[in-house]
């Protein structure tokens, strides 16, 4: 046998099933998310539900000024449909700094 049949052979049945084995084991074993990205994510959770107060105090200033107001349609914060998904957010985060403690 030629030694380029070979060579195609060992590259073939050896080396390409040893590349996907070894990237699929680098990526299980990869963190998903670091315990700085998980104090970011929670930052930037705080800084929107403040903004999302500043817009509400906005929202009322506006309308006592203006009757005709009506202000565009975004979460609201007493609409049970609204804070089913941010109560979820909230308990999980909850859970995890219950077992990060």
């Amino acid at each position: 046998m030629p030694f380029e049949v070979v060579l195609a052979i060992a590259i073939l049945f050896i080396g390409l099933p040893w590349l996907v084995l070894h990237y699929m084991t680098k990526w299980k074993t990869a963190p998903t998310i670091t315990a700085d990205d998980e104090v970011l994510l929670e930052e930037l959770y705080n800084l929107a539900k403040r903004l999302d107060e500043r817009m509400d105090t906005v929202e009322r200033l506006v309308a006592s000024d203006d009757p005709g107001f009506t202000p565009a349609r975004r979460l609201i914060a007493d609409h049970e449909k609204d804070n089913q998904q941010l109560r979820e957010l909230e308990a999980l985060m909850a859970e995890k700094k219950g077992t990060r403690s």
